[in-house]
């Protein structure tokens, strides 16, 4: 679901052209279902091969991708592994509305509404283990870093992007923020026109430093924990009832420390109804210091036999279409090998 502080951030347009030589962490689980969610048919359901299997996110994978890559974008995808036991109040909620919305799609289906089937269908989708691991088959074949984190990929993300040499983390949610990235790329894998009732918008990249946002707020990086809390994670989903994004910014700009915000709250987290009750000092600990690890950073071989094994013969991708691809992946691979051969003259 993803941390709600939309109100309180300040952003930032993105040239893509700026990131040109950048190695960027990509949160992959989080791009992967907004390419399975963005990329599907008229009717909302996701695109399929000829034995109907999902292949939205290979897709997105391919193509989006590649357009990154033709802009010199380096990219490593760190995926998801064993997540906190306390996530699984958000799982719960995921699949209640999850349920809810295949109750509403099947509705729209039979009245055979396009709009509502296409807003529902995209609340159905699940991430299974085998269209995981064929991401990351297509990814390295794509010469993209592969990363499998110990348990939080953003949390890992945002890690790796403390180190030098990496710029930020790419996700739609803001939650690497509150892992300490210190910078987080929105919309850069995201289509970029965006389909509203009154039209298509066009759909930027943008970035949030974070040392410009909790400056600007005039909190830090303890406050920033204790505010998302205080309005709910995926740990604690529901938060505490009428305390929104900004009442919560002014809660943890007066009360200052994480001790005394939660102490000033204490009946309204006891007046809770007992499964949405939370251990604030868990989740502050499970957020400022989240299970992560050391890896080093290394970009495989472009293999293009590999990604035309992947579309076009497991999945029937059109040859034509990934062959024009794959001479632009040919052309990169040239210019990169040029400009290492030109350090020796």
């Amino acid at each position: 679901m993803g941390l709600n502080i939309r109100e309180i951030v300040s952003r930032k347009d993105l040239d893509v052209a700026e990131l040109k030589g950048k190695v960027v962490c990509v949160d992959a689980f989080n791009v992967l279902y907004q390419f399975l969610s963005t990329i599907r048919q008229a009717d909302g359901t996701p695109l399929r091969d000829d034995n109907g299997n999902i292949t939205s996110h290979l897709s997105g994978i391919f193509y989006r991708n590649l357009s990154l890559l033709s802009e010199g974008v380096k990219m490593v995808y760190v995926f998801d592994g064993e997540p906190p036991r306390l996530k699984e109040k958000i799982h719960e909620v995921r699949g209640n509305l999850r349920n809810a919305a295949k109750e509403k799609y099947e509705k729209a289906r039979m009245g055979e509404d396009l709009d509502e089937m296409k807003r529902y269908s995209s609340q159905l989708i699940r991430l299974e283990d085998e269209m995981i691991e064929e991401s990351k088959e297509l990814l390295q074949a794509l010469g993209i870093c592969v990363i499998q984190a110990p348990s939080e990929g953003e949390a890992e993300a945002s890690y790796l992007s403390r180190k030098e040499g990496i710029y930020g983390v790419v996700s739609q949610d803001y939650d690497s923020l509150i892992f300490g990235a210190p910078v987080l790329i929105r919309n850069l894998t995201v289509s970029r026109k965006k389909r509203t009732p009154s039209g298509y918008i066009e759909v930027k990249p943008e970035k949030i430093i974070l040392s410009d946002f909790l400056s600007e707020l005039n909190i830090n990086q303890d406050q920033l924990i204790s505010l998302a809390i205080l309005v709910g994670t995926d740990y604690n989903p529901k938060g505490i009832p009428r305390i929104g994004q900004k009442k919560a910014l002014k809660i943890v700009q007066e009360f200052k420390t994480p001790e005394k915000i939660f102490e000033s709250v204490k009946d309204k987290i006891n007046e809770l109804p007992e499964k949405d009750k939370f251990d604030w000092e868990v989740i502050f600990s499970l957020l400022r210091a989240p299970k992560t690890k050391d890896f080093d950073i290394k970009f495989p071989q472009i293999d293009f036999e590999k990604i035309k094994e992947i579309l076009v013969e497991r999945h029937q991708f059109s040859e034509e279409r990934v062959n024009n691809q794959i001479d632009k992946l040919v052309g990169l691979k040239k210019t990169k090998n040029q400009k290492s051969l030109n350090k020796w003259f």
